[in-house]
């Protein structure tokens, strides 16, 4: 369980899209001649928006994104009529769903445009489906832990209230944290590294939530029909051994 459990480690969080699809489907043969034709970087441009900026810095702001490590090339600098805004268009020599460019918006974010404001006194912003699919799962799993936390601590105190026993909330804690690791090792090793052909990618950003609240809340609620059975026929002959054997016969499967 735990060597199945060890792909949780590189799982990486995202979105599919149409390079996910089957061959066979006009969608991601249309995907597949983009990116042929005009580079992978053409399925997933990123915006940036800049507010504030004057109409002769877009050049040096062209520029600065242009020599940015990752980009294949940024649209000119777009002015909004009666505005203060204007957008480019930046296309990545990746593909949307690739880490590098999810490094790519951190850079932009982190490094190129807070050069820019600093030199040009403008606000900048990156945005696009893809910046979008980064940030909702960087916030997935920045929260992720605290989320696991607060499932398994309530019910472990609920576990204990039933049962008023430490030990058992431990062990039920334990192994299903153990089987939930397991299932998202496999659907790491599957859908995130492209195992049994399988097109690699990252994977749905609100699977891990699901799979972790969805099983660990059937695995208590058979944690507590299995050894309330037990508790049952213990009361009821005196003898553990007869109680555990006639709970895991009756309930278990």
């Amino acid at each position: 369980m735990v060597a199945l459990s060890a792909p949780v480690l590189d799982m990486r969080l995202g979105f599919a899209d149409a390079g996910n699809e089957p061959e066979s489907a006009t969608s991601r043969q249309a995907y597949d001649l983009l990116a042929e034709g005009f580079g992978p970087g053409v399925n997933g441009p990123l915006i940036v928006l800049a507010q504030g900026a004057q109409e002769q810095d877009g050049a040096e702001v062209t520029e600065a994104l242009a020599a940015t490590s990752g980009v294949a090339g940024v649209t000119p600098w777009q002015p909004l009529p009666d505005t203060d805004l204007a957008t480019a268009l930046v296309f990545p020599d990746s593909a949307p769903q690739d880490e590098a460019t999810s490094d790519l918006v951190d850079d932009l974010r982190s490094e190129t445009l807070p050069a820019l404001a600093e030199r040009t006194g403008a606000t900048y912003l990156v945005g696009g489906s893809t910046a979008a699919a980064e940030e909702f799962a960087d916030s997935v799993s920045d929260r992720l832990p605290l989320f696991i936390s607060v499932v398994i601590g309530l019910s472990a105190l609920l576990l204990m209230f039933v049962f008023r026993s430490v030990w058992i909330p431990v062990k039920a804690a334990i192994l299903n944290v153990l089987s939930i690791g397991a299932s998202l090792g496999v659907v790491t090793m599957v859908f995130g590294e492209g195992m049994f052909g399988v097109p690699p990618g990252p994977v749905e950003a609100f699977v891990p939530v699901m799979i972790f609240a969805i099983v660990f809340g059937l695995s208590m609620d058979y944690e507590v029909f299995l050894v309330s059975r037990m508790h049952e026929e213990w009361r009821r002959s005196g003898n553990p051994v007869r109680a555990v054997r006639e709970g895991l016969a009756t309930t278990g499967g």
